[in-house]
């Protein structure tokens, strides 16, 4: 393949991809290929010249928007700063992080139990999220008798939760101001018990 005929290639591909992406972040979760395709300015029969099927590019666009969102993973605070401080970073991230996933990760919850890859895939960011928890509060959850803290852990990682934060969000109608409130207040009464005295 030349490099023009590449380029146009990639140019086509991204261009699908981030119609697909446009569509569920208008709440359109399961788009048809000729909707993929008209907001990509591609014939429908094209779309499949560069994936294998719509969950190929479901897949495909859900992973586009992950390395896109991948900087919102970091926490900006050390596991040894006072626990108000890591409380308050940890939420500030939780949030920012959640907005920036949006849509698409409504879509891949709704995708998972019928796609092996994706579900795969949330088990390795749930993995992730609930260690970074465990890592942030080691001292508070350490302090705990061993099923204590591991129980702890895991109410904190519900707590905390893309699923937890859309309940808030959506069913609650919780403003994010709102939602920050309650996590800090849950957070400070589940874990502060624990707070060695300095």
């Amino acid at each position: 393949m030349d490099d023009g005929r590449h380029v146009r290639r990639d140019r086509n591909r991204d261009s699908v991809v981030v119609a697909m992406l446009d569509l569920f972040n208008e709440g359109n979760y399961a788009p048809s290929a000729e909707e993929i395709a008209e907001r990509a300015g591609l014939s429908s029969r094209s779309l499949f010249r560069y994936f294998d099927d719509i969950d190929d590019l479901a897949r495909a666009a859900i992973r586009h928007h992950i390395e896109r969102v991948r900087p919102a993973l970091e926490l900006d605070v050390n596991h040894d700063a006072p626990f108000a401080d890591r409380v308050a970073a940890f939420v500030d991230q939780r949030l920012r992080l959640f907005e920036a996933i949006g849509a698409i990760g409504l879509v891949a919850r709704l995708r998972a139990p019928f796609q092996t890859l994706i579900a795969a895939e949330l088990t390795v960011a749930r993995s992730f999220l609930r260690n970074q928890i465990a890592r942030l509060f080691t001292v508070e959850l350490d302090a705990m008798p061993t099923d204590v803290g591991t129980s702890m852990l895991g109410t904190i990682d519900v707590i905390v939760s893309f699923e937890g934060y859309h309940l808030l969000l959506d069913d609650q109608q919780l403003t994010t101001a709102q939602i920050a409130d309650a996590w800090t207040e849950s957070l400070t009464r589940l874990l502060a018990a624990s707070v060695p005295v300095r």
